[in-house]
């Protein structure tokens, strides 16, 4: 948060405090992020578990299907239209990527945080909450969804820490006074 000079005692030390936040403009509320470590930890964390799934989806790596054959998998098997499908793996991608540099990681987090809520009532609900840990099951229930939605939310609520571009870029637009 960006701060002001507010009035102290004669002959003492000026004091500042939190800007108010009217005074900020819509983007420096956007990447406005306290300088806290388990906030980027959280960040790196969250984006660096999405991306090899992003990665698999877009490319195929990591023996994933690819763009064209997830893109028909969504339309085909759970009835997604195309432009949806097409901003399902894009959000995924680009908000992993967001996560992982802290660029703009509210937004990041909430195309992450969509992704999972999608994935929970189109595929995952109906298996129940736990994982397939024994492979035994009809699928993955959404355990870690809930988990990925939990996180996602604090850093839409708190921002992407100290180790971020967004960081940067609020030291950049709001300098300390």
């Amino acid at each position: 948060m960006s701060t002001r000079l507010i009035e102290s005692r004669p002959g003492s030390r000026p004091v500042t405090a939190p800007a108010p936040r009217s005074t900020l403009t819509w983007l420096e509320r956007l990447v406005d992020t306290p300088p806290s470590l388990s906030l980027s930890f959280g960040r790196l964390m969250l984006g660096g578990v999405m991306f090899p799934h992003a990665c698999q989806k877009v490319f195929g790596a990591f023996g994933g299907p690819g763009f064209s054959a997830t893109l028909d998998s969504f339309r085909q098997h759970m009835g997604i239209p195309s432009v949806l499908a097409v901003l399902v793996i894009l959000a995924e991608f680009f908000g992993s990527i967001g996560l992982i540099l802290g660029l703009l990681g509210r937004v990041s987090a909430a195309c992450i945080m969509a992704v999972m809520i999608g994935a929970v009532a189109l595929v995952h609900a109906k298996i129940g909450f736990f994982m397939n840990w024994m492979g035994t099951g009809k699928g993955e229930g959404w355990e870690y969804h809930a988990l990925a939605i939990g996180l996602a939310a604090i850093l839409m609520a708190r921002g992407s820490g100290v180790c971020s571009v967004d960081r940067w870029l609020k030291d950049r637009l709001h300098p300390k006074i």
